[in-house]
């Protein structure tokens, strides 16, 4: 078995071993029942200690790649035929939808994450959040220890109402559903609404995750192209002629990964086109925030009819406060909230009671004027970068983090991301994000780490490389 470690990489020697071994086991070399070197043999060849070789072989053990048997040593493990349909989530948590190597960077220390979907720490509101912390373990110590409610936090629904509000929806909290986060949201509503056979539609490119809980629920999923305006209505109307959905899943506002906004002519066809053909429409809204000036939802301009409306604070308060929400009609909310107690109990009352607290207080939108500063000068910068150094943006978005970009003349953009790593750069392939993994020359570039000099460097030197326009 061939592996190479490297302890000046700076990246974790364990990650280092279990993405080379999983590279190892993908060549015809590696044969079911094929016998690894011994965890003492693998450290002294390497001149490592035996303590990430444990974790690594532990770790591989655990997704299923090798066998451990007890007094022989460890084993290539026999393939599962399922695996192929579970190797489909989130480009930044996992390794599996473009091989370790990038997916390697993008979890080692250093390398510059120019296509993830985070907001900088430095970014975040560290005091207020440290604040209202100490605040909660004050007033209200049972948040830390205690359970919420199946539908969560009554003030926070309360407040998420009255904030919505501002969007032009208009609904009583008892119709809004707290979840632990928004993946969670659309979790519940693909286990209340569908069951395996069943045919959705869903956006090319778009959220991965979501492709994900998909193919786990065992339905079928239909791509709809995203254009620079939203779902491509002639597609859309073909589709429609031939399937049956039950639901479509749309991003209003800074759609992920194009970073484009839906405009009012496509909204207000897509809602037509619901009512006529009788499917509903999943309205993801995790930007929202992110928005200076409110346009037109889906659910503002339907109030619910036919939209499930979904939106959260973990893309712009905090990753690790997984606070997201749920709004549909009375009878769904009650029958998602049976599911969520069975799946989960309840979402987090110490997170929700942190949230509220922000937005009682004024912080999260002192927060967030100060955010969507931070965004729109980066989103300036990135695209006269890009400009300059001779990419083509699909569809300049007007805020949030995304841009979708590619090169003139490069075909397969798993080539500019295998090159970014010259650059100590990790950027998942732009194929991530299509329900077929189609190869393509997009990528998706987070503005928030797009003007450092690197960042500024992979883009002039991508573009100039004439061994990349001729791969």
């Amino acid at each position: 078995m061939k592996l190479t470690v490297d302890p000046s990489l700076g990246i974790p020697l364990t990650d280092q071993i279990v993405n080379g071994v999983r590279e190892w086991i993908r060549t015809p070399e590696a044969r079911v029942g094929t016998k690894l070197p011994s965890i003492r043999q693998l450290a002294a060849s390497h001149g490592i200690s035996r303590f990430p070789v444990i974790e690594a072989y532990d770790r591989l053990v655990s997704l299923g790649l090798i066998d451990s048997r007890q007094g022989s040593g460890f084993y290539v493990a026999e393939r599962r035929s399922a695996a192929p349909s579970l190797t489909v989530v989130s480009p930044e948590l996992v390794e599996e939808v473009s091989g370790p190597a990038w997916q390697a960077g993008q979890h080692g220390p250093g390398m510059l994450r120019l296509g993830g979907g985070f907001t900088p720490e430095d970014w975040r509101d560290m005091e207020g959040l440290s604040f209202a912390i100490r605040q909660l373990a004050r007033m209200d110590p049972q948040s830390l220890t205690g359970y919420s409610t199946p539908l969560g936090n009554a003030v926070l629904r309360e407040q998420v109402a009255l904030r919505l509000t501002t969007l032009g929806i208009h609904v009583d909290p008892y119709r809004i559903m707290l979840t632990h986060g928004a993946s969670q949201a659309l979790d519940l509503v693909i286990r209340w609404m569908l069951k395996p056979g069943d045919t959705v539609f869903i956006e090319d490119p778009g959220y991965y995750n979501l492709m994900g809980l998909l193919r786990m629920s065992g339905v079928q999923m239909i791509g709809i192209p995203r254009t620079r305006h939203g779902p491509d209505l002639e597609v859309l109307e073909e589709k429609l002629r031939e399937y049956r959905p039950k639901l479509f899943f749309v991003n209003t506002v800074f759609h992920n990964p194009t970073g484009t906004t839906m405009s009012p002519p496509n909204a207000f066809r897509v809602l037509q086109l619901a009512k006529q053909h009788h499917f509903k429409i999943v309205e993801d809204d995790v930007f929202s925030d992110f928005q200076v000036e409110p346009t037109d939802r889906l659910a503002t301009l339907d109030q619910l009819e036919s939209v499930i409306y979904i939106g959260g604070f973990s893309k712009t308060l905090s990753s690790s406060l997984r606070v997201g929400y749920l709004v549909a009609d009375a009878e769904s909310i009650r029958m998602m909230a049976d599911i969520k107690t069975l799946t989960s109990i309840t979402s987090s009352r110490f997170a929700e009671s942190i949230v509220s607290s922000m937005l009682d207080r004024g912080a999260y939108r002192k927060y967030l004027e100060r955010l969507r500063r931070l965004l729109g000068d980066a989103l300036s910068r990135t695209l006269l970068s890009l400009e300059q150094a001779g990419w083509e943006v699909f569809g300049p978005p007007v805020g949030g983090h995304f841009i979708w970009a590619r090169v003139p003349h490069v075909g397969d953009s798993q080539t500019l991301s295998k090159f970014a790593e010259q650059f100590g750069i990790a950027i998942p392939p732009g194929h991530a994000f299509y329900s077929d993994q189609r190869h393509t020359p997009w990528l998706r570039i987070n503005v928030a780490y797009a003007s450092e000099p690197r960042a500024v460097e992979f883009f002039n030197a991508a573009a100039a490389a004439v061994e990349l326009k001729q791969a």
